[in-house]
């Protein structure tokens, strides 16, 4: 019988959550565009951040379940999650030096070897191995800290208890509005130490303050068959969405080749674009994640359709986010963008952080399904305003309206899920989840960002509208979805 929660443990059991959030918010939309343009031809740097997040976050999507099973597993003294949240913050702070270092790397002398073989820069190679790397070690953290909620919350306060994981993950945008001007005036090392701080710090909270009871035995069987599957989920999901790229990229050919007008191309390729998203979404995660569960799969149904869902809106929410520094340098002329992508942010999260707290209590008392449906839709709404803004305010307004849905979205989804996973397998379950988490930014990313060179090349700033378009779609797709997904009890 879990023991209730008092009023600090929300916090304790969640921290965690805000030193990897201030790391993903400070690299992902600021740090990594930044660096990109620095390292990449200028016309294709949404194809290079694209690579780049692709890879990294197939890493991702691999080593955060299979972290999550192993910590199911675990019988150290400890507890069954702190341990790998420890060793995965540790070498974190090492692979972050690495990404740190990247621009050192410039014209180096190295290029002349690796530009003909891969037809990269040395820099850009060092900070694809460090995100890379990064990845791998923030993710075995990740994957034990998912298991915490299902382990010490009675369900009833599950609502609760991500609610205040979702102002967890929000509260980072306050905090890394200092980073933007220190990316834009070149200080990546202070920008890499913050980072740091912010991992060890959390990490140090959750050890000392989460008190685990540690499993008295294994449980029965081997992991190996589970380990495979992990990796195959992987490599279908990744295969499915990169057969998605190579059709957007092949009908945008033929049809530049004919020359065809620009209209006609923005409907074919923006088409292709939505359907490849969606499609490898669909397929990508229904096949793969048959095969990450196994045979009990057929009785999960409900938990792969939730999976789905997650992935479709954080694929729409999470691109907009990643490519914002770009639309506002090149489609607003803003300059300081990295400055402004980090004060757009802490507006946003204003909102976000209110909605999901406001979320997290009313999904403890309406039913969780009603409000992650509602979230699409305020989302799409937010998208649609964003189209039409030529300027930082209409950009301000239509990232708020967004950030209510994400809001909404953020607090409601995750207790939804953690009702539908087996309690006894919640790391594994939880793990195999990232594919909502990297798969959005393999789908959003990997498809979008070479779409948005496409059509930049036609018009410049075309590919971020025709982009915003296909994220906006998803967002009602992901209200399609539920459909399929029964809550429990």
């Amino acid at each position: 019988m879990k023991q209730e929660l008092r009023w600090y443990d929300y916090i304790t059991i969640n921290i965690y959550w805000l030193g990897f959030n201030v790391a993903s918010g400070s690299i992902t939309p600021v740090l990594l565009p930044y660096l990109v343009a620095l390292f990449a031809p200028i016309e294709l740097k949404n194809t290079y951040l694209a690579t780049l997040r692709v890879i990294s976050l197939a890493v991702a999507m691999m080593i955060q379940p299979m972290a999550g099973m192993l910590s199911d597993r675990s019988t150290h003294p400890a507890g069954r999650r702190r341990p790998y949240i420890v060793g995965g913050t540790l070498f974190s702070l090492l692979f972050l030096s690495i990404v740190g270092a990247s621009p050192d790397f410039m014209g180096s002398a190295l290029d002349g070897f690796f530009h003909p073989l891969l037809g990269i820069t040395t820099a850009y190679l060092v900070l694809l191995t460090g995100i890379v790397l990064l990845q791998a070690s923030s993710n075995v953290a990740l994957g034990a800290v998912q298991g915490l909620i299902p382990d010490l919350v009675p369900e009833k306060q599950r609502g609760r208890a991500s609610g205040v994981k979702a102002v967890m993950e929000l509260t980072p945008a306050f905090l890394v509005i200092f980073v933007g001007p220190l990316v834009d005036a070149g200080r990546i090392w202070l920008t890499v130490g913050i980072i740091m701080g912010a991992f060890f710090i959390t990490m140090l909270i959750t050890v000392l303050a989460v008190h685990e009871e540690p499993l008295s035995e294994k449980p029965a069987g081997g992991i190996r068959e589970q380990i495979l599957r992990l990796v195959a989920l992987t490599v279908i999901f990744v295969a499915v969405t990169q057969a998605a790229v190579w059709m957007v990229r092949t009908s945008g050919a033929q049809l530049a080749h004919r020359g065809a007008v620009i209209g006609l191309q923005v409907a074919v390729v923006g088409l292709a674009g939505l359907i490849g998203m969606a499609g490898s979404i669909l397929v990508g995660v229904y096949l793969g994640a048959w095969v990450g569960i196994g045979k009990e799969a057929r009785q999960q149904t409900p938990f792969i359709w939730w999976v789905i869902n997650r992935l479709l809106f954080l694929a729409g929410v999470g691109s907009i986010q990643g490519f914002a520094q770009y639309f506002l340098t090149d489609a607003l002329h803003i300059p300081n963008a990295a400055t402004m992508t980090t004060v757009l942010m802490a507006v946003v999260a204003v909102f976000l952080i209110i909605t999901a707290l406001g979320s997290g209590y009313l999904a403890d008392r309406i039913g969780r399904k009603r409000l992650v449906a509602l979230s699409g839709v305020i989302a799409a709404g937010g998208t649609l305003l964003l189209l039409f803004s030529t300027n930082i305010p209409m950009v301000i307004v239509s990232g708020c309206v967004i950030g209510i849905g994400a809001g909404t979205f953020m607090a409601t989804n995750w207790a939804l899920g953690t009702d539908l996973v087996p309690p006894q397998e919640a790391g594994r379950y939880l793990g195999i989840s990232n594919l909502a988490g990297a798969g959005a930014g393999i789908v959003g990313a990997g498809i979008g960002g070479p779409m948005a060179d496409f059509f930049n090349a036609l018009h410049p700033g075309l590919g971020y509208l025709v982009i915003f378009s296909a994220y906006g779609a998803l967002f009602l797709l992901s209200v399609a979805t539920l459909t399929q997904v029964q809550e429990q009890g």
